[in-house]
C-alpha cells in the first residue's frame, strides 16, 4: 500500500468515529488520526447522531465518513445509522463489531452499510480496505461529471447512460451483466443483498427459477470479462463492488 497516496486520498477527508469503549476509543482514534485529518469522537449512539447533525449545522456538509461500533448504550449502532440514512441516504458508514455481533450485522446491510470490520481490528487489513474505499470515494468527489462513478484511472460507469467504458471505450454486457453492474455500482459501496440481486436481475425472466447458482456464474463470467471490476463476496451477506 501507498501510504502517501493515501495521504493524498484522505487530506480533505472528515471522519466521525462513534465508540463506546474508552479505551478502545482512544486507541482507534489515534490511528484513524494517522490517516485523516480531522476525526471527531462521538461516546455513544445518541452523541454520535447529536455530533453528526452539528457538524451539517456548522459546516453545511456532512462528515465524509461515519465509523461505528454496534453495541451502544441510549442509541446503538443500527439505530444510529438508520437516523443518519434518514437525513442523508447516501452516507459513507463503517460498522466496527464483535465476532458475536453477527446478528446486529443483517438489519445493517438491510439498511445499507458499505464496509464492516471485526473486532479485534487486523490493521494491516483495516488499511489496506481504508486506501481501497478512499481511492474510490476520492476519484468520486474529484469528478466533474457528477452522473459519473470512476471505478479506477481506467474504468468508468456513466450512470446517465448506463454504460461502463475502459478508457472511453464501451464494454459490451449481456442484459444479466448490465443489471448487476448497475445495481452494484449505483448503490454507493453499499452491500448489495443475493435476494435483492436476484430480484433485480430476473424480475421480468419468468422461464428461469434463478437462485444462489445463476447469480454465481454471472459473477463468475463477469469477473472475467472485467477483473478490475472487482467484485468482493461478503460472506453470508451479499455482493459489494470493492475496489
Amino acid at each position: 500500500m501507498d501510504y502517501g497516496l493515501l495521504k493524498k486520498y484522505t487530506k480533505d477527508f472528515n471522519v466521525l468515529f462513534v465508540e463506546d469503549d474508552v479505551d478502545f476509543r482512544k486507541e482507534f482514534s489515534e490511528l484513524l488520526l494517522d490517516i485523516f485529518p480531522n476525526v471527531t469522537t462521538a461516546e455513544d449512539g445518541l452523541d454520535g447522531l447529536d455530533k453528526y447533525q452539528e457538524y451539517y449545522k456548522n459546516n453545511n456538509k456532512y462528515f465524509d465518513l461515519v465509523i461505528s461500533d454496534i453495541k451502544m448504550p441510549k442509541l446503538d449502532g443500527v439505530e444510529l445509522i438508520d437516523s443518519i440514512y434518514k437525513i442523508k441516504e447516501d452516507q459513507i458508514v463503517i460498522i466496527l463489531s464483535a465476532r458475536n455481533e453477527f446478528n446486529y450485522l443483517l438489519p445493517l446491510v438491510n439498511l445499507g452499510i458499505h464496509q464492516f470490520f471485526t473486532k479485534p481490528i487486523d490493521y494491516s487489513t483495516f488499511l489496506e480496505d481504508i486506501f481501497k474505499l478512499s481511492n474510490q470515494m476520492y476519484h468520486n468527489k474529484s469528478n466533474n461529471k457528477k452522473n459519473t462513478i470512476a471505478i479506477n484511472e481506467e474504468l468508468e460507469w456513466d450512470k446517465d447512460r448506463k454504460l461502463l467504458a475502459r478508457n472511453n471505450e464501451t464494454i459490451k454486457l449481456t442484459k444479466n451483466e448490465h443489471r448487476f453492474v448497475e445495481t452494484i455500482l449505483n448503490n454507493n459501496g453499499k452491500v448489495c443483498t443475493v435476494e435483492n440481486l436476484i430480484n433485480v436481475i430476473w424480475n421480468d425472466d419468468f422461464e428461469v427459477d434463478a437462485d444462489i447458482s445463476h447469480l454465481k456464474s454471472l459473477i463468475y463470467r463477469l469477473r472475467k470479462k472485467v477483473p478490475d471490476l472487482h467484485i468482493k463476496n461478503i460472506y453470508g451477506m451479499g455482493y459489494i463492488h470493492d475496489n
